[in-house]
């Protein structure tokens, strides 16, 4: 079923109307799940919050090009209308952003219009509870110029039957930079990108749900290094959020080849790989 909006929902109400609803929901693997496709035609960037999205990213300003992390906020919106619903199996407190492939065909400019579709395309079991896909795409006219499927997790306990996917060997990347992350990063892209969950804004908010302090957001994360890594026109990315970013905090970017990592010491934040496309 295909539902078109008029204009992208309010995150606000949904961040509420999700949190309310969290307790009740009971994630399960096999639960039923909404096959809604949200369209949204006509969509438009901000160009003030898109140049706020760049500043706190990294990203060069003033470019008419859009970062290969963008589009993702322009999608948030939908997405959270679908994870924040009541047929939506899955809480959403406590849902944890595992991992994300984005695939961007042609360089998008921050003046186009665009369409934009959401919808959820799975939910999997996963050795620590149930992972659901979601899949956002732009259009620009009949084209699909960019997409990306991210997977949530939903922690609960299982009956410890299904493996770990085994992650590849791989010798450390070489550092590249150290970064100082400063307390205020997750407000930054919160108000950049419109994602404003309690984890990411203080340390009072994130004690809630168990973190010593604010934590970066991963999708912030990826798009730092991505600005510092760098894209082709056409590219495939893929990034797995191996451990949250502690704030305020120093990371070490490293990188080498299409890889790229973040790291804490001997710990993995982000690990990733970028890979030209070609025609």
């Amino acid at each position: 079923m295909h539902t078109t909006l008029a204009a992208p929902p309010a995150l606000g109400p949904l961040l509420a109307r999700g949190a309310l609803l969290s307790p009740f929901k009971r994630p399960r693997p096999d639960a039923d799940y909404p096959r809604t496709r949200l369209q949204l035609p006509g969509a438009r960037v901000d160009l003030t919050r898109l140049a706020a999205y760049e500043r706190v990213c990294g990203f060069p300003t003033g470019d008419d090009s859009l970062p290969v992390t963008y589009p993702h906020v322009l999608g948030f919106p939908l997405a959270m209308r679908l994870m924040s619903g009541r047929d939506f199996p899955l809480p959403l407190l406590g849902l944890v952003h595992t991992s994300i492939e984005i695939t961007r065909y042609t360089t998008l400019t921050a003046t186009g219009e665009y369409e934009l579709t959401v919808y959820v395309d799975e939910l999997a079991p996963h050795r620590r509870g149930t992972e659901a896909g979601v899949v956002t795409s732009l259009r620009s006219g009949e084209q699909v110029v960019w997409e990306s499927r991210s997977t949530y997790l939903a922690r609960h306990r299982t009956d410890g039957r299904t493996a770990a996917a085994p992650e590849p060997e791989h010798e450390p990347l070489p550092a590249v930079a150290d970064w100082r992350l400063g307390a205020d990063v997750g407000r930054r892209y919160g108000a950049a990108s419109g994602d404003r969950n309690p984890i990411h804004l203080h340390p009072l908010t994130a004690r809630l749900f168990g973190f010593p302090r604010a934590i970066a957001h991963g999708m912030w994360t990826v798009a730092r290094c991505l600005a510092a890594h760098g894209t082709p026109e056409a590219v495939l990315v893929r990034a797995r959020f191996r451990a949250p970013v502690l704030l305020p905090g120093t990371v070490t970017y490293a990188a080498e080849g299409g890889r790229f990592e973040l790291r804490g010491g001997d710990r993995v934040h982000l690990a990733g790989e970028v890979y030209p496309l070609t025609s």
